[in-house]
């Protein structure tokens, strides 16, 4: 009669991992399952990638010992009869334990996006990764697929990878990712994978050279004949001559006698910019709260608000006269980078979403207070000072570059998504 060591001996289980590459088909992973499925194998993990009908499966398995040797036989024959590969690799109890032990821990996303992706770009942000001491667990396209016989007009590529670890120095890893940015002319995303990720629910946006790709008040100080004054009150405060509210209350003071309906046509041809329709579209579609904090002028920000549906509308309002003139002054309190910071806070807590939900996104030095203050803050072809203050930058493709950050891939978005 066997006894109770004999009997935990001859039921001892073990872990496998099982490897399979080759041309995919239908049935494939069904032929597989069926041979694990008749010993009762524990499937402990699974993933699979298919890169141009190759496919790359992975399964590691748990099952008595006493039936792994025939398993393997069937599934070496089942392989050679599909026409794929596969290997085998025991797992042990304690290297098992310690990969569980680090699960959720640590997670991090990297996201790469341009025009197209090179070799050379992927193997420089890869080395910055490894130089890092973070391990790649997976790498995915959000992008479609390009044709190579007729390429699309605003073509883009943008990638994945999910990482491990922790990096040892972050600060100087980011500083690693602007240098490159700059030299390759390529964008990158560097986030914890967390909860919040994907779960954004209110988006701020500056309005000129962000949303649009001019400055509102130089249209209007052109129409005025007052162009190169104003440009020159902007550039003194650029070099931090006078503050912002100095230099706005001057831009505006010059405007004075300029009829309203200007404005009318200035709005009508805004040159939107580039991505703008796409990402408004999916954000409405998606169902979240879109804001607009400009230090520009609420006419143009209401005349986008009525065009793409927009929630909330924040800027400032230029005074006009009985006769439709312009007075020279504004109304109400300036909207400055301070300001907008408040109004995000705002917002947030009308709309009863956590701060890790929101988004920032803008170009200028005054945005960086909200860009700051967002749980994503994302600086869109801003000025070098912006960029380097801000974790985030989208440099080389358009404003529906957002949506890559937030998670969507080109495959969720449908017609109304289809570039």
């Amino acid at each position: 009669m066997e006894t109770t060591t004999e009997q935990n001996r001859s039921h001892r289980e073990e872990q496998i991992l099982v490897r399979i590459t080759g041309q995919d088909r239908p049935g494939l992973t069904a032929s597989i399952m069926g041979i694990l499925a008749r010993y009762d194998a524990q499937i402990l993990d699974i993933g699979q990638a298919d890169i141009h009908s190759t496919l790359s499966l992975g399964i590691l398995i748990r099952m008595d010992e006493l039936h792994s040797g025939q398993v393997m036989k069937e599934l070496l024959f089942k392989a050679t009869e599909l026409g794929v590969n596969i290997g085998f690799s025991p797992i042990t109890d304690d290297e098992y334990e310690d990969w569980v032990g680090h699960q959720g821990k640590n997670r991090y996303i990297l996201m790469v996006m341009g025009r197209q992706l090179e070799a050379k770009q992927i193997e420089a942000a890869t080395r910055i990764i490894a130089d890092q001491g973070l391990n790649i667990d997976s790498i995915i396209r959000l992008t479609g697929r390009k044709s190579i016989k007729t390429p699309g007009k605003h073509v883009r590529a943008c990638i994945e990878f999910s990482l491990r670890g922790e990096p040892k120095d972050r600060q100087d890893m980011q500083s690693q990712f602007l240098k490159l940015s700059a030299e390759m002319e390529i964008d990158f995303s560097f986030q914890r994978d967390d909860m919040f990720r994907r779960m954004r629910r209110l988006i701020c946006f500056d309005m000129d050279s962000t949303l649009i790709q001019t400055e509102c008040i130089d249209e209007l100080a052109e129409r005025a004949g007052v162009g190169a004054e104003v440009r020159a009150i902007t550039e003194s405060a650029m070099r931090g001559e006078i503050d912002f509210k100095e230099s706005f209350t001057r831009r505006v003071s010059l405007l004075k006698g300029l009829d309203v309906s200007v404005m009318q046509d200035i709005a009508e041809h805004l040159p939107i910019t580039e991505g703008v329709d796409r990402l408004m579209t999916i954000l409405k579609r998606c169902g979240y709260k879109i804001a607009i904090l400009s230090g520009g002028f609420t006419y143009f920000g209401e005349y986008l608000q009525r065009k793409y549906g927009i929630d909330y509308v924040y800027a400032n309002e230029l005074e006009v006269d009985e006769n439709g003139k312009l007075t020279g002054r504004y109304v109400g309190e300036i909207v400055d980078g301070h300001r907008k910071a408040e109004l995000l806070k705002l917002i947030a807590q009308v709309e009863k979403v956590n701060l890790a939900q929101t988004i920032a996104v803008g170009d200028g030095a005054n945005d960086l207070p909200m860009i700051t203050e967002a749980g994503l803050g994302i600086a869109f072809h801003a000025k070098p000072r912006v960029v380097a203050n801000a974790k985030q930058s989208i440099n080389t493709i358009g404003l529906d570059g957002v949506l890559y950050f937030l998670g969507f891939k080109d495959s969720y978005l449908g017609e109304q998504g289809k570039l």
